[in-house]
């Protein structure tokens, strides 16, 4: 399922070629330098309207505590964009603060009021950030990327990014004049939680109308929401009642020539190997309508702002957190925009026996098309 944004054959091999939004520079009176002082210590204040393109401490700060309740505002950009809209009224619903979207003082007080102090911290680069091994590159072409022997990281700014949950551009304006070639140095990131505490998840919704990916608690309580990327009008989703079969970590991605993608003119299959810019990301969670999943993206800043082939894309932190809460059997259910479509038709898959998940290698995992040997029973 490559993303599918306005024309041209890498947006439709899920290539992406993005730049994030112009951060403000810090001369620019509309939006002050983000520094450990002016996040840590901001204040509610009235966010304009339309909303500003520019990252500000108050955004910031709301962000970093929405993605440490679980209610994920994608990758981090101090922006008050449709994510981070979307993530505050997800948590303002759960909170009984009605559903408005708009950060305003009561679910700024709920947001701050156990943890909100400190939201940007100072650590030093180490060894350990800087050993890699990194990528030179990614090439664009999908044939290419199978002659890699692991689709890693390019550069320690990617792999923090995502260790952090933020967007690169946004690690980079943390550290502006920073130098990253040597352990020691001391930069600034966001305080994310690291190892969360886990949730009782009784089912999944995919909520097609808002993009987004929601985990429910038996009692009904939302406990964890994330922006999704959810197909497309070509390759709609597919609508109904699944249930997860098996959890994929670190999962291969095999490309069948039935797909035929633009750019691709491979007429064999082949298969890329695993990484975080792996096509489907750090995870895949295989759903019991053949060829879907749920899995992560080598693109977090795109998520919920492009389409997929079909699947229902995360960012990589986003779905590991989210297979941290989830086991063979939980429920999934797409929810449609409008009424609901026929499935798309994924391309057929040979049925063979599989191990148990605890056992299972890294499978190949065709975004799109057709999804690993057949998993075990929930």
């Amino acid at each position: 399922m490559p993303l599918l944004p306005p024309p041209s054959a890498l947006a439709l091999l899920g290539l992406v070629v993005w730049a994030p939004p112009a951060l403000a520079r810090p001369s620019d009176p509309k939006a002050p330098a983000l520094t450990v002082d002016s996040v840590n210590g901001a204040t509610f204040s009235v966010l304009p309207e339309p909303p500003a393109k520019v990252p500000s401490s108050t955004v910031l700060k709301a962000a970093i505590l929405l993605d440490r309740a679980r209610f994920s505002p994608g990758a981090i950009d101090g922006i008050d964009g449709d994510n981070f809209r979307k993530a505050v009224g997800a948590y303002q619903k759960q909170m009984g603060l009605g559903a408005s979207g708009v950060l305003d003082q009561a679910t700024w007080d709920k947001l701050t009021g156990s943890d909100g102090g400190v939201v940007l911290v100072t650590r030093p680069v180490t060894p350990a950030d800087l050993k890699g091994p990194f990528a030179k590159r990614i090439p664009a072409k999908f044939e290419a990327q199978a002659k890699l022997k692991r689709l890693a990281y390019t550069d320690v700014q990617e792999e923090l990014s995502e260790q952090y949950h933020v967007s690169r551009g946004l690690l980079i304006a943390l550290n502006k004049g920073q130098s990253w070639k040597g352990p020691g140095r001391t930069i600034v990131v966001p305080q994310v939680v690291a190892d969360r505490p886990a949730a009782d998840v009784a089912r999944i919704t995919v909520d097609k109308a808002s993009h987004a990916v929601e985990a429910f608690a038996p009692d009904g309580k939302l406990v964890a929401y994330y922006p999704a990327s959810i197909g497309s009008d070509e390759k709609p989703a597919p609508s109904g009642q699944f249930v997860i079969r098996r959890v994929i970590h670190n999962p291969d991605y095999t490309y069948n020539p039935k797909y035929a993608f633009k750019g691709v003119k491979a007429t064999k299959p082949f298969t890329i190997a695993p990484g975080p810019n792996n096509p489907v990301g750090s995870v895949w969670l295989d759903l019991s309508d053949e060829g879907y999943g749920i899995h992560g993206t080598p693109q977090p800043e795109l998520v919920g702002k492009t389409q997929s082939h079909g699947c229902i894309r995360l960012t990589n932190w986003a779905v590991e957190d989210l297979a941290s809460l989830v086991r063979a059997g939980t429920p999934v259910s797409f929810e449609d925009a409008a009424p609901a479509q026929a499935p798309a038709q994924p391309s057929p898959t040979p049925t063979v026996p599989a191990p148990t998940p605890e056992q299972a290698p890294a499978p190949a995992v065709p975004e799109g098309g057709s999804s690993p040997a057949a998993p075990p029973k929930p």
